[in-house]
């Protein structure tokens, strides 16, 4: 049987060039130099193409008949000696590497197959050239063997064993030569790697500049990769200080470092991010630095006085929004995954069946919990999400008293009133602090206190550098001043309430603990009582040097690193009695006309006497007008303050009744002037007058005594008979008095 068709087709192969022997060694693995570039050669050779798909056919077809019926199979190669590896050069050492399939396709001659160990660099006569087939007219049929693959393999097993010792070297001086190139660039670039006990090198020396502090400078972008990765190290190193810290550094200069590197990492100032890193450890800092980078979710709360949540989630689900309940704590807010709808116009929103509302918003109202048929006031309500939710839990009963200092907020406040269906809200415009004086006698108040907005940062990325020392003593000192008057417009007599919550969406101290501390330091009639919440981390009781009382354990605080939602701080009051006299007011003033301790509050512990008893007191005190006074208008006042009117505003009808009674004075003590200037001439009469009578009287006085001489034992037994005359009509007196009474 002759040659195939296929074969015919063939034609001749390409030659084979050192890219080809380049390849092969590659392929297995085996480092290359440079190829040097090689004059084109006339010869034509096989193809590595051509070459695989001639040994793809040797594994398909693994025998082929020849035409006398038997079958031939390719002679293994002869065994060779392992020789010694030649430094001369590199071909010299990768001579007997290769002993391919794809070098051995030839003719069916078992001379022509079995290929010298020194193949790659043998003459040309000893590779396989079809085209001398063509010129010497021999056309020998193409053979297949089924031990092909298997001499193979044993002429690889038994090059790599005789090259195994030049190549171990070769192999080893190359990986030294990169290990040294990648410690060259890890120390440019200052990564280090996380393998445990080595010590990594985050400090720069003192003689060295900071590159960051030049590139800020500078304006151009550091290398966040590189921060990132020394920030990483810094936390590792002060987790375990003893034994990761360089000799010789302290404590506070990786922590400064590490100040530094979040600064220009996050983009920070100085002050502010101190400030946060006091509040937690530093891998927790790291956390809380990370979360504020990326949005908190979108969160819905459903309006209880238009729907239920199961309904307005069908509604929003139909409409191809993404959703489900926010949480366990809370049976209204709806967390939006994905919406194909913007939220914001949807007919369910106009329709005011949900208001959109940050998750920590809830925990302010959940803390409040007020009642129906109750009277609250929101001191600080715009833009109304508090209030409106305040009015559901109310179901539309009592009345709330949303107040806003700003006309331009209090009109949106306004339109979610009217939008979500609220109606037993009352709309105002004063300072709050000035809210005691304008109405009191709340059950409940709720103060959302303007703040710094650190737990925020998520959504007003400039608080990062707006926020400085300054802010941090002046909204302290107005949170003070609105907390003092809150407690002041609450009513300690409440039958359902007496409480009042204080919330910030701040994580600093400043503003929360110590604003806290304050108000229990000034109103010992108040105390703070549990939220009610079922998560959160507990206040602060001692930070940085400070302690605070025990009971500052009861508030809550909210991370957006553990919780997913915004930074919060909730703190819980509950009136217990009046507000002492003379005590400092809201604007920082004592109250002058405050009455004294006995008068604000007297009760009446005197036991319930019998009549017989009261006989056998010997005093007895008449009724007094002015003490009824007292007590008359403590009871104007009280009326005043249930009805929410300015009980102060009776004092100012006293001093116009005090400024009209000084025209009669005038009018007495000008007639005591007219009669002083009488005429001289009336009193000299007078005084004759005087001078006659004593005269007659001295005249008497002795004929008088006299008489008394004669009369004298008649009259001590008429004496005794009076004096007890007398004791009997003063008994009869009194007896008269206490049957009236």
């Amino acid at each position: 049987m002759g040659v195939g068709r296929r074969m015919k087709k063939q034609g001749a192969p390409e030659p084979l060039s050192e890219e080809h022997f380049a390849k092969l060694k590659r392929k297995h693995g085996i480092p290359v130099d440079d190829v040097p570039a090689e004059a084109p050669s006339t010869k034509k050779r096989r193809t590595q193409k051509k070459t695989e798909k001639a040994v793809k056919n040797t594994a398909s077809k693994p025998s082929a008949k020849q035409s006398n019926g038997t079958k031939k199979t390719a002679p293994k190669g002869k065994p060779q000696k392992a020789r010694a590896p030649a430094s001369d050069s590199d071909d010299q050492m990768m001579d007997d590497e290769f002993n391919d399939s794809d070098l051995e396709i030839g003719s069916g001659s078992d001379d022509e197959m079995k290929l010298g160990s020194d193949f790659i660099s043998s003459d040309e006569d000893s590779v396989y050239d079809s085209d001398q087939e063509a010129t010497s007219g021999k056309k020998e049929k193409f053979v297949f063997s089924d031990d092909e693959d298997e001499d193979e393999e044993d002429r690889e097993e038994k090059l790599t064993a005789a090259n195994i010792e030049g190549l171990s070297k070769k192999l080893d001086a190359q990986r030294a030569k990169e290990a040294a190139e990648n410690e060259v660039e890890m120390r440019d670039a200052a990564i280090q790697t996380n393998i445990d006990g080595d010590k990594p090198n985050v400090l720069d020396e003192d003689d060295e500049e900071d590159d960051l502090a030049n590139k800020t400078k500078t304006l151009l972008a550091p290398d966040l990769q590189m921060l990132r990765t020394r920030i990483t190290e810094t936390i590792r190193v002060l987790e375990d200080f003893a034994e990761l810290a360089e000799e010789g550094r302290d404590r506070a200069e990786y922590t400064n470092q590490l100040l530094k590197d979040i600064c220009s990492y996050y983009g920070y100032n100085e002050f502010l991010a101190e400030k946060l890193m006091n509040l937690f450890s530093p891998r927790e800092a790291f956390a809380f630095f990370e979360a504020n980078e990326t949005a908190r979710p979108v969160v819905l709360r459903t309006n209880t006085l238009r729907t239920h949540r199961r309904d307005l989630a069908q509604a929003l689900i139909n409409r191809g929004v993404t959703l489900e309940p926010v949480g366990k704590w809370s049976k209204v807010g709806l967390q939006v995954f994905e919406s194909q709808v913007p939220l914001g116009a949807t007919p369910e929103y106009l329709a005011g069946h949900y208001i959109l509302q940050a998750a920590s918003s809830f925990l302010p109202v959940m803390a409040l919990c007020p009642q129906e048929n109750e009277r609250c006031l929101d001191m600080a309500s715009a833009p109304g999400g508090k209030t409106t939710h305040m009015a559901a839990l109310m179901k539309n009963t009592g009345v709330i008293f949303a107040n806003d200092p700003s006309k331009a907020r209090a009109k949106g406040l306004i339109g979610n009133i009217h939008r979500l269906g609220v109606r037993n809200t009352i709309v105002c415009n004063y300072d709050a602090r000035e809210f005691p004086r304008v109405m009191g006698g709340f059950d409940r108040v709720l103060l959302d206190a303007p703040c710094s907005g650190t737990g925020v940062i998520a959504k007003d990325p400039s608080v990062k550098t707006n926020r400085d020392e300054k802010d941090f003593l002046q909204l302290p000192h107005l949170q003070k001043q609105l907390l003092l008057a809150a407690i002041d417009s609450v009513n300690h007599a409440s039958k359902t309430g007496g409480y009042l919550v204080y919330s910030t969406c701040s994580v600093a101290v400043e503003e929360n603990e110590q604003v806290v501390a304050y108000a229990l330091s000034r109103r010992p009639n108040v105390r703070l009582v549990d939220t009610g919440l079922t998560f959160g981390k507990e206040g602060f009781t001692s930070y940085m040097g400070k302690e605070f009382h025990p009971s500052l354990k009861l508030t809550r605080r909210y991370y957006p690193h553990l919780f997913n939602v915004d930074g919060f701080f909730v703190a819980k009051f509950q009136k217990v009695g009046p507000t002492p006299p003379n005590a400092v007011l809201a604007n920082g003033k004592k109250d002058n006309n405050a009455r004294p301790a006995e008068s604000v509050e007297i009760v009446d512990k005197t036991p319930i006497r019998t009549e017989e008893e009261e006989e056998k007191e010997e005093a007895f005190a008449d009724f007094d007008d002015e003490a009824d006074k007292e007590y008359i208008e403590r009871a104007k006042r009280n009326a005043m303050r249930r009805r929410g009117l300015d009980p102060r505003a009776l004092k100012k009808g006293e001093k116009k009744e005090k400024k009209a009674e000084p025209k009669e004075d005038e009018k007495e003590e000008q007639k005591s002037e007219e009669e002083k200037e009488a005429p001289k001439e009336k009193t000299e009469k007078k005084a004759k007058k005087a001078e006659k009578a004593e005269k007659s009287e001295k005249v008497e006085v002795s004929k008088e005594k006299k008489q008394e001489k004669e009369k004298a034992p008649k009259e001590k037994s008429s004496s005794k008979e009076k004096t007890k005359e007398e004791v009997k009509e003063k008994t009869k007196e009194k007896k008269k008095v206490k049957a009236k009474k």
